[in-house]
């Protein structure tokens, strides 16, 4: 098989894990159609909101793991920096635009850190760990989030990156913005929620 058959395989099977609704379905599981009630959105805090801390769990620690096994798989086909790239920035686009739900789903977060876990261990975790600080201090889980992802490309670029990791890191970024526009209206004009209210 061709490279450039490897990357596209890749990239389809990244997209396919990716796009298992897992917050969509633990809370069917619930009896709960997670797309109408809260925000409508998929992901943990949603979930955390309308479905409650254990079924958020489960999403939090689910949705990773479809990001760092589409990295994973790629590693696997013998892929390249920029294929493991790739298959994990298909993985992502597979949570936020889901084939199975409508191209509607979640903000990626998730599962850009467990993509992130794999390609960059070290900056994943001190993005993770700015993004929790952020969220502690503002409790506000968009703008803490976004304050992580903004941190990813920062902290490459102060350790060891690849022109890979780093397109990467910046691409989650702006995908992640764009997924929250909604969020950055509201924090705008102060009608966001802040963690703990419903």
């Amino acid at each position: 098989m061709t490279e450039a058959l490897l990357f596209a395989l890749s990239m389809v099977l990244g997209y396919l894990l990716g796009s298992v609704p897992t917050g969509y379905l633990v809370a069917r599981v619930r009896g709960i159609d997670i797309q109408r009630v809260g925000s409508g959105n998929i992901g943990v805090t949603n979930v955390l909101r309308t479905v409650g801390a254990l079924p958020a769990l489960m999403v939090a620690v689910f949705d990773p793991l479809k990001g760092a096994l589409a990295v994973l798989l790629a590693m696997l086909l013998g892929l390249s920096e920029w294929g493991l790239a790739l298959a994990g920035l298909a993985a992502v686009l597979g949570n936020n635009f889901n084939i199975f739900l409508k191209l509607r789903g979640g903000k990626g977060i998730a599962t850009s850190i467990g993509v992130f876990l794999v390609i960059a261990p070290v900056a994943a975790l001190a993005a993770t760990a700015v993004g929790i600080f952020a969220i502690v201090i503002g409790r506000y889980v968009s703008l803490g989030s976004l304050v992580g992802m903004f941190s990813a490309p920062l902290l490459l670029v102060m350790g060891h990156w690849s022109p890979a990791s780093l397109f990467l890191a910046t691409a989650l970024f702006f995908l992640a913005m764009l997924r929250h526009r909604d969020n950055l209206v509201r924090l705008s004009l102060g009608t966001e929620r802040r963690l703990g209210e419903r």
